[in-house]
């Protein structure tokens, strides 16, 4: 029996759409492929990506240290190293001529057994100094071999900032006699608490709001980098429930829009300290 030309025309036009479809799907492999060529995170590339990128310029390379440790009930225990990658992002994009290493994401949260500070709270990972400092000293010593010549440590974490320091410190007298140079940069962690609280402060918001973890300051940047790590009907409803969970703060009246004051801050501050830094060096 002949088919209908009616449907003969829908055939075609089907098969018409099918193969724009596939057109369309097949155009955006390169792309996709080309964006992650181009980006700025170490893991996102090739060993012959990044010798490119090396050969073009980028000889700065940003490691940026997180935290895996409680932040009260209300902010997911990922907080610090999801920050860290992020604004290690923008800073590099900023700087022009730097990559992002892999984030550490385990670092000293006190004593294990028994346990201390934020390790008496379910999921905080804790690891001796040593430990710590060893991954930062080889981290550092292989981008060296690789190529680097400026090795940046940018810590999301307060506890742990002096140990950067003396590692940093210790690069940098075994390297005198070449040009690579390892960096501590102070300023990163630095603004936070200090140029962020007085901006905050400019807000309104009291020093028990602003608060020194999971309070407002801590809350806000979370929630203008990656607001789904935050449970808003979580935050505690009073002080003494603050306290008893972990919290020294009030986050109740945190929000994007104040978080987004503390990214710019740190992003511009710390790409302005990568910079003096690597120019004493020369």
């Amino acid at each position: 029996m002949p088919q209908h030309p009616m449907h003969f025309f829908r055939r075609i036009k089907s098969a018409h759409a099918a193969l724009v479809l596939i057109s369309a799907w097949l155009t955006l492999l390169p792309l996709s492929a080309w964006s992650k060529s181009n980006s700025v995170f170490l893991e996102d590339l090739t060993w012959t990506e990044v010798r490119e990128q090396l050969q073009a310029g980028k000889t700065t390379i940003i490691i940026p240290i997180g935290a895996t440790e409680q932040s009260g009930p209300h902010m997911a225990l990922g907080k610090h190293n999801v920050r860290a990658k992020v604004l290690a992002g923008k800073i590099a994009a900023s700087l022009g001529n730097a990559l992002v290493a892999p984030v550490l994401a385990y670092v000293p949260e006190g004593n294990i057994t028994p346990p201390s500070g934020h390790m008496r709270f379910s999921g905080t990972i804790s690891v001796p100094d040593d430990a710590f400092k060893g991954i930062l000293d080889g981290a550092a010593r292989s981008f060296r071999q690789h190529g680097f010549q400026d090795i940046v440590f940018i810590g999301d974490h307060g506890g742990y900032q002096a140990q950067m320091k003396a590692v940093a410190a210790r690069l940098n007298r075994d390297w005198t006699a070449t040009p690579v140079r390892a960096h501590f940069i102070a300023e990163y962690y630095r603004v936070v608490e200090t140029d962020y609280v007085q901006a905050l402060r400019s807000k309104g918001l009291t020093d028990a709001q602003i608060g020194l973890h999971a309070g407002v300051a801590d809350t806000s940047l979370m929630m203008a980098i990656d607001a789904s790590l935050v449970r808003t009907d979580q935050m505690p409803r009073d002080p003494a429930e603050a306290r008893a969970n972990g919290i020294v703060g009030d986050p109740r009246a945190s929000s994007a829009a104040l978080g987004q004051l503390g990214v710019d801050l740190i992003v511009a501050r710390t790409t302005a300290a990568i910079r003096a830094a690597v120019a004493a060096r020369h």
